[in-house]
């Protein structure tokens, strides 16, 4: 691959999943032993890092992988009923028509990805799609694709809305666009220095293009 490579994230960043996985992972509650999370804790959550969420929650690391997958496999059985984000349906195409080459990294599984895309209409945009149930883990995905891909890093951006995304993004040496529509605020994503930090689909772009 020569030309410039757009990674995205999946859930927040291009599928509004969000209701979703707050819903599913409620009702997985009692089963995994943590409290269920209310519209005002919500809005806390917004604000802490991925690992503040993790310790807040008291969920033990190693039910974490578990918890994931059931995430993953009560997302699978409503994923065609979600819409994409507002606007970011007609950014992939330009994107796409401007010869970048568009992937997704992420931890959600990638059937419940083909067959949102698939849905939506979105599927043959992209060249690649890497998955994995380490929530903390998406560097050692980026470094896999890059190694496989025979990827230049100053080529490879990387597109998320959690800070997770900006820290694995930081570890494996690419670009990063934190967005401002998915989970984390926009002022927690502020403050892990992403390389742009876009609040509406529209502006990626205008930074991807420079």
């Amino acid at each position: 691959m020569t030309n410039k490579v757009i990674v995205f994230d999946f859930d927040g960043t291009i599928a509004d999943t969000y209701q979703a996985v707050v819903d599913i992972t409620n009702s997985l509650s009692s089963e995994f032993g943590y409290q269920p999370i209310n519209e005002e804790e919500l809005l806390l959550l917004k604000n802490l890092s991925s690992k503040e969420i993790v310790k807040r929650s008291e969920i033990s690391l190693f039910k974490i992988p578990f918890l994931v997958k059931r995430v993953q496999k009560e997302l699978g059985q409503q994923i065609t009923e979600l819409s994409p984000i507002t606007g970011i349906k007609s950014v992939l195409l330009e994107l796409k028509r401007r010869d970048y080459v568009l992937g997704i990294v992420t931890s959600n599984a990638q059937e419940n990805v083909v067959a949102f895309l698939q849905k939506n209409g979105l599927d043959y945009l992209f060249d690649f799609i890497y998955s994995g149930t380490n929530i903390f883990g998406k560097h050692r995905i980026i470094n896999e694709l890059v190694r496989k891909h025979k990827l230049n890093k100053t080529d490879v951006i990387y597109v998320g809305d959690e800070t997770r995304d900006i820290r694995s993004a930081r570890k494996s040496g690419i670009g990063v666009i934190a967005v401002g529509w998915g989970f984390n605020s926009q002022e927690i994503l502020a403050e892990y220095k992403p390389d742009f930090l876009a609040v509406e689909p529209t502006e990626l772009l205008e930074v991807i293009a420079s």
